[in-house]
């Protein structure tokens, strides 16, 4: 047991400080650092400083736990290493170290690395804002998006049926009221279409992306009485109802889903596409597109890539002049727009010395005249040949168009009488007596009524 514990006895040092005897006790568990700073503390020096142990002979003693007792007779003298030397080998280290940083540096490019991480991270935060002013642009859209479906299911009753007037308990008739769209309304509606259509969910779109996209398109459009943003809105219009009226799901089939990945491949299909609809808007393409497609007629075939192609060139020209299918109120203020920018450019081309088409010179053109050709040799055959691969359009569209028709006629009968008294006269009077013949008609209708009501009175008060 004696031998054990004086193994663990702690060891006495002697230092000899400027003549004055300090003993110093430490355990043998600690190390050479926890030494030298107690003998720094001891001669009051700073601690972490260089020092030297020397014996009375100036042999120097190496500061560790097992390092030589000494006694109070024989203590060990205690010397600072000089600041210079010191100095000199930090300065020796710091020289390597910088060396060998400077070859990492060559062989890493740590200077290219710091410059690449700092631009990806200005990116990085960039992206970061530009991510928060997205959520909040992402939030207004969903926004307008709800309050468009809000208001068009409170209208599914007038949207679900294709009659034109809509009628009270007491059977009385009410005027409809068009309101002409605001910019923002028909770009919320255009929105609506694209989600309604199931476009924005099958091909990933961007909600965001999609509204600068139509507020580019709206941007981009001129100031023209006609070929304006609103004449594009309608074109839009007319294509969604159509689809929705003859069920047209062509690209719900996977299969036939020619967008699906969106390849670079895909997207020149998806540009020449594009190209040729615009194109066939053209209507010096007008006869050479519905002869083509009159000849498709007899054997249509939904999986012919040609065939496709001429249905949407058909479609797309149908909703190009579609004006006189809306009812009139709607339609008749496009006319006027559309004679406008006719006559405006025949002007124009008059002051320049340059031909002038026929149509558009306001000296030969009337809005009858020009309406009435217009509908019965482009707009009337164009939706009979569409009718026959698509019936339902006949009462939709083609019925509009017959009685649009029927209204510009009268209207240039009327034009016509005015320009000469004597045929003003003899309409005047031809009316009258349409009018006369009708009323005559009504109280002979009446007056039957009358006397075949009376005699099923009078044969029920006869007795049985």
């Amino acid at each position: 047991m004696g031998s054990g514990s004086s193994s663990y006895r702690p060891k006495a040092i002697y230092l000899d400080i400027d003549g004055r005897i300090q003993k110093v006790v430490f355990s043998k568990y600690c190390n050479s650092s926890d030494i030298m700073d107690l003998f720094c503390i001891a001669t009051g020096l700073p601690r972490n400083t260089t020092i030297s142990l020397l014996t009375s002979d100036d042999a120097m003693v190496s500061i560790d736990p097992t390092m030589p007792t000494n006694s109070e007779r024989t203590p060990y003298k205690v010397r600072p290493v000089a600041v210079k030397q010191v100095s000199e080998k930090e300065e020796l280290v710091q020289t390597v170290l910088t060396q060998v940083a400077e070859q990492f540096s060559r062989a890493f490019k740590i200077n290219e690395l710091k410059a690449e991480v700092a631009s990806h991270l200005a990116v990085l935060e960039k992206r970061v804002e530009l991510e928060g002013l997205k959520v909040v642009e992402i939030e207004k859209c969903k926004s307008d998006i709800k309050k468009m479906r809000e208001e068009l299911a409170a209208r599914s009753n007038r949207t679900s049926c294709p009659c034109k007037y809509s009628f009270l308990d007491n059977n009385k008739k009410l005027t409809p009221r068009r309101d002409v769209p605001t910019y923002p309304k028909m770009l919320s509606c255009l929105e609506h279409m694209y989600h309604d259509l199931g476009l924005v969910r099958d091909f990933g779109m961007n909600p965001v992306t999609l509204k600068r996209w139509l507020l580019c398109v709206h941007d981009n459009y001129r100031h023209n009485p006609f070929h304006n943003f609103r004449h594009c809105f309608c074109v839009a219009q007319m294509m969604y109802s159509m689809v929705w009226l003859c069920g047209l799901q062509i690209l719900a089939q996977p299969e036939c889903n020619i967008l699906s990945n969106l390849q670079p491949d895909g997207f020149k299909q998806i540009r020449q596409g594009m190209i040729t609809l615009i194109l066939a808007t053209d209507m010096a393409r007008h006869a050479e597109i519905v002869d083509s497609f009159k000849e498709k007629m007899e054997n249509f075939d939904y999986s012919n890539e040609e065939h496709l192609t001429l249905l949407k060139m058909i479609l797309i020209k149908c909703c190009d002049i579609s004006n006189e299918v809306r009812p009139m109120e709607v339609a008749e203020p496009w006319v006027d727009c559309l004679l406008e920018e006719y006559f405006m450019q025949s002007d124009r081309e008059k002051s320049e010395g340059l031909p002038v088409a026929p149509f558009m010179d306001r000296d030969k053109v009337t809005k009858a005249t020009a309406q009435i050709g217009f509908i019965k040799f482009v707009l009337i055959p164009m939706f009979e040949t569409v009718t026959k691969l698509f019936p339902v359009v006949e009462e939709i569209m083609l019925q509009p168009l017959w009685e649009s028709r029927d209204r510009y006629e009268e209207l240039k009968q009327i034009d016509d009488a005015m320009k000469e008294p004597d045929l003003c006269l003899l309409y005047a009077l031809s009316w009258l007596q349409k009018k006369t013949k009708g009323l005559t008609r009504g109280d002979s209708d009446k007056s039957r009524e009358k006397s075949r009501d009376g005699k099923k009175s009078e044969g029920n008060d006869l007795p049985p």
